[in-house]
């Protein structure tokens, strides 16, 4: 999506574009940028993995393991638009960013970003269905069904991002073209025109309540019934077996919303009155639920930890007998 040609107001000097100008004054800003690549590559190894076993076994194809596998496509997402661009930006000091790429990333940036919140909110979805019930379970949550169910959230957050970034795209950038940030994100952007921003800002608040309060709150709304419903079960077992099955949700939910609601309290009681510091912050606790969620995924799930298991075991197998026959034709 190439936002340079569909909005020129006479003002925006395309061929000028932003400068991205965080992680000045950050002491070895390097380690930074070394760390979140380590980031990515687990991020891409484990999300990988975790889609390929689903892939392999027809047993995890199923209503629960295709929200797993929307989250890790989100995961992998997120991450590719805001890690790899800043290795030539913080590393070989190009921090040139075109008019149409900084517009673009801005929008699958904030996309991403929506839809990780989204997907949470769809797993804490299945397990409602799954321990509320259970019976019903296959009629009620077919495959058909979720899928519809991503393409509907999908299409949603495309139509909630279109709007913010494209009043923003429609601005005049008529000043300083420095972002303070590292990528382009919505706020540092919009705040660089030379125009009222006022409703810029009203509709990027409106537009991150949406998106972050509603998911939220329905999570919370489900987690009040699934608790409700399990205190009525008689069987001890069955209870710690229920609140089991919550419990690696529950610890992506925590990963996701703690750090951004964290991020938000300190920069608004300036607790960090480093600009930088404060960008670096926020930067890894955006960055890091993605590379956790599917390893919590594997350690916790016992169906996904087995098929990987087997998976490996397979593998040694397999390359122990290329050895054997190796050594058998010498």
């Amino acid at each position: 999506m190439n936002f340079s040609v569909a909005f020129s107001n006479g003002t925006n000097s395309f061929n000028e574009g932003f400068y991205l100008t965080a992680f000045r004054t950050l002491a070895n800003k390097n380690y930074l940028v070394l760390a979140l690549a380590i980031i990515y590559i687990i991020t891409l190894l484990g999300n990988l993995v975790l889609l390929i076993v689903v892939l392999m076994n027809s047993s995890l194809q199923n209503p629960k393991y295709l929200a797993v596998c929307n989250l890790a496509i989100v995961d992998i997402s997120m991450n590719s638009v805001i890690i790899p661009q800043m290795v030539p930006v913080f590393v070989f000091n190009q921090n040139h960013v075109s008019f149409g790429a900084c517009f673009s990333q801005m929008f699958f940036m904030h996309f991403f970003g929506d839809m990780e919140s989204f997907s949470l909110a769809l797993l804490a979805y299945d397990r409602l269905i799954a321990i509320c019930w259970p019976l019903r379970y296959s009629t009620i949550n077919t495959n058909l069904r979720m899928l519809l169910i991503i393409a509907g959230i999908w299409c949603l957050v495309i139509l909630l991002e279109i709007f913010p970034v494209s009043f923003a795209a429609r601005l005049p950038y008529c000043a300083s073209r420095e972002v303070k940030s590292c990528c382009c994100e919505h706020g540092p952007v919009y705040n660089l025109a030379c125009a009222d921003i006022s409703y810029n800002r009203q509709l990027s608040t409106a537009k991150t309540l949406t998106v972050l309060i509603g998911p939220l709150t329905f999570i919370i709304f489900t987690y009040v019934i699934v608790v409700v419903a399990v205190m009525r079960i008689a069987s001890t077992t069955q209870r710690w077996k229920a609140f089991h099955t919550c419990f690696t949700h529950l610890l992506l939910v925590l990963l996701y919303y703690m750090p951004v609601i964290m991020a938000y309290v300190l920069g608004n009681l300036r607790l960090i009155q480093n600009v930088d510091l404060f960008t670096a912050v926020l930067t890894v606790s955006v960055t890091v639920p993605p590379m956790l969620n599917p390893i919590i995924y594997s350690l916790k799930t016992d169906e996904i930890r087995d098929k990987i298991v087997k998976l490996l075991g397979k593998s040694k197998v397999a390359q122990q007998i290329i050895k054997n026959e190796a050594i058998i034709q010498q």
